[in-house]
């Protein structure tokens, strides 16, 4: 029989879970956490929560931490989700090399769960930047679920993942391949090879390693998790991340209030820097 987890132990994973990650779990989310935790509880054979949070305070190599994250951590995404904000793009990349003639451009992916969101970026910048091949591009992706960076290092994807996606980008940009009785769709080496993958904490990550400042920042449907004081601190690292005129995307259920003198808003959910 499952353990269930009690009022105490959800508070103490409540604390733990916004120490580490700065996400904001409600009170009516301990059915969530009991129904993700309770596979490890298992496999480790611990007899209940409690012994589950001391196992998780006194580990050294905080690998079964990062379980955890993997564990509450929500992965849901899509190729080119929030279709109105690539329309935006579209014609925010057609006199790009008037905005940044030195044509160096710099992206980040702030939280690209299974890669559809940086992949989606790619493929989109392959049809609409012109002169490509003529531009230094810098890209970054990263989040804080490693399991998932696995999945999107290796680009690999059901054929449900890509339903939707135009034949063309399929044929242009994926390779087919069969997988028993049905398909698997891999990204191409040269869209893979754009894109660079790496594990950061959004909320307690170092911003020090960031050694240069991004013109695009793509961080969607992540502040929905946090805590005011969490998402303003959150924008404000970004700001500084951005150069001058720098755009900064959101989920289209997020907005920018207390840091709005950071930020004009140009289009729902997508802000630039002042």
């Amino acid at each position: 029989m499952s353990a269930e987890i009690t009022q105490k132990e959800f508070k103490l994973f409540q604390a733990l879970i916004y120490e580490e990650t700065g996400i904001s779990l409600h009170d009516h989310k301990a059915t969530m956490v009991q129904a993700r935790l309770s596979k490890r509880l298992r496999e480790l054979n611990l007899p209940s929560f409690g012994d589950y949070y001391d196992y998780l305070r006194n580990e050294q190599n905080g690998e079964e931490m990062l379980r955890l994250l993997s564990a509450i951590s929500t992965n849901v995404t899509s190729f080119f989700r929030e279709a109105a904000q690539w329309d935006f793009l579209q014609e925010y990349l057609a006199d790009l090399e008037a905005r940044i003639p030195e044509k160096k451009l710099r992206i980040w992916s702030a939280a690209s769960s299974t890669g559809q969101e940086p992949y989606s970026i790619a493929m989109f910048l392959h049809e609409h930047l012109k002169n490509l091949k003529s531009w230094d591009i810098k890209f970054l992706a990263t989040d804080i679920d490693t399991k998932v960076l696995a999945h999107a290092m290796q680009g690999m994807y059901t054929e449900r993942d890509v339903a939707g996606m135009p034949k063309v980008f399929l044929s242009r940009y994926f390779d087919k391949l069969r997988e028993s009785s049905t398909f698997a769709y891999q990204v191409k080496d040269p869209l893979r090879k754009m894109i660079l993958f790496r594990m950061f904490n959004l909320t307690r990550g170092d911003y020090s390693i960031f050694k240069n400042k991004f013109d695009i920042i793509f961080c969607r449907n992540v502040m929905i998790y946090f805590d005011t004081p969490t998402r303003n601190e959150l924008i404000t690292k970004i700001h500084h991340l951005l150069n001058p005129g720098g755009l900064l995307l959101l989920g289209h259920s997020e907005s920018i209030t207390k840091n709005s003198g950071e930020f004009k808003l140009v289009q729902s959910a997508i802000y630039k820097k002042i």
